[in-house]
């Protein structure tokens, strides 16, 4: 219902068709201020019905308008509860749309030609080009490394109280430690966690040198870099009410999801233990390493958009920066 310019683009989303299931989307319009990155990060958007008379005090303009301005295609009036479905069943799947080839054979032809998203590293992609400064002032220096990151997470940690640099993710060890940061963040991000290996070699090489707290693809390297193994699952977790349980205190958390890869939590060396759980499919959604000073979760604790539920995990990473290195 809402949120949809927030996943629009959601560097995550790089790459990939986004359905959406609420049938009336667009009612509120596009503004300047939610975006979570510079532009929309899709390959195209499926919804029920367009909205084209948008209304709200803060828009600025249509989503189809902006849609166009950014030359995103968009397909409106598909029964996307059915194609949703389907998703389920079969998994998530190729897809094509056009405006130009109307030819169901040819589409069919250059969707079965089009790559996979499996094997694929689009995090260099999406990643920054040059280090960034987000915020100069605050009490811990976070450096955090971009594979795709939100600005919400960027808006969260700052308002915790970190002055925050972004560095590309292939940005080597020993310049990240070089910035003396408190502490490193792992973020978000698309594609297959296999595929950027370079990614988890550097995090290996700052194991236990300063605290490391990771979300979504920052989770999966975090648990390559300890050993652990990755796998597609079947149609990925999307959306904004995935049940969450936190194993340390009992409580379920409803989380904001959007990934296509899993943590195999039996691979999880010995050093290393789950902290959450999907209560959906039973898989890994969080881990810890105290003696690698690091911890993370395969959801969204930033959510935008979703709930609030778990926003104290940025808590725990600026007392972990107020712990200290030993």
């Amino acid at each position: 219902m809402t949120g949809y310019q927030e996943i629009l683009t959601d560097p995550s989303y790089c790459g990939q068709i986004i359905t959406m299931t609420y049938p009336m989307i667009g009612n509120y319009g596009i503004n300047s201020e939610d975006n979570e990155s510079d532009r929309p990060q899709a390959r195209a958007f499926v919804v029920r019905e367009s909205v084209s008379n948008y209304s709200n005090w803060r828009a600025e303009e249509s989503l189809d308008g902006w849609l166009k301005r950014h030359n995103i295609v968009g397909i409106s009036e598909i029964d996307t509860r059915a194609l949703t479905k389907i998703l389920r069943l079969a998994g998530s799947m190729r897809g094509i749309v056009s405006t130009v080839d109307l030819d169901p054979k040819s589409l069919v032809d250059k969707a079965e030609r089009a790559p996979e998203l499996l094997g694929q590293d689009l995090v260099l992609g999406v990643t920054a080009k040059t280090p960034v400064v987000w915020s100069k002032k605050g009490t811990y220096r976070v450096v955090a490394l971009d594979y795709g990151i939100k600005r919400n997470i960027l808006r969260l940690l700052e308002k915790e109280g970190c002055a925050v640099r972004v560095v590309p993710a292939n940005t080597p060890a020993n310049e990240i430690l070089d910035l003396e940061p408190d502490g490193i963040f792992l973020s978000n991000g698309p594609g297959d966690p296999i595929e950027a290996s370079y990614a988890a070699r550097t995090i290996k090489d700052l194991l236990g040198k300063r605290p490391i707290f990771g979300i979504c693809l920052g989770h999966q390297l975090l648990a390559s870099a300890l050993g652990a193994k990755t796998y597609k699952l079947k149609f990925g977790h999307r959306g904004a009410n995935q049940p969450v349980k936190n194993l340390r205190t009992g409580r379920v958390e409803i989380t904001s999801q959007n990934h296509g890869y899993a943590v195999d939590a039996d691979t999880l060396p010995a050093s290393a233990s789950q902290t959450h759980l999907n209560l959906n499919d039973g898989t890994n959604e969080g881990l810890t390493c105290p003696e690698a000073l690091a911890f993370s979760v395969q959801y969204h604790p930033e959510a935008a958009p979703g709930p609030h539920d778990s926003r104290y995990l940025f808590k725990e990473f600026t007392q972990a920066m107020k712990n200290g290195v030993s």
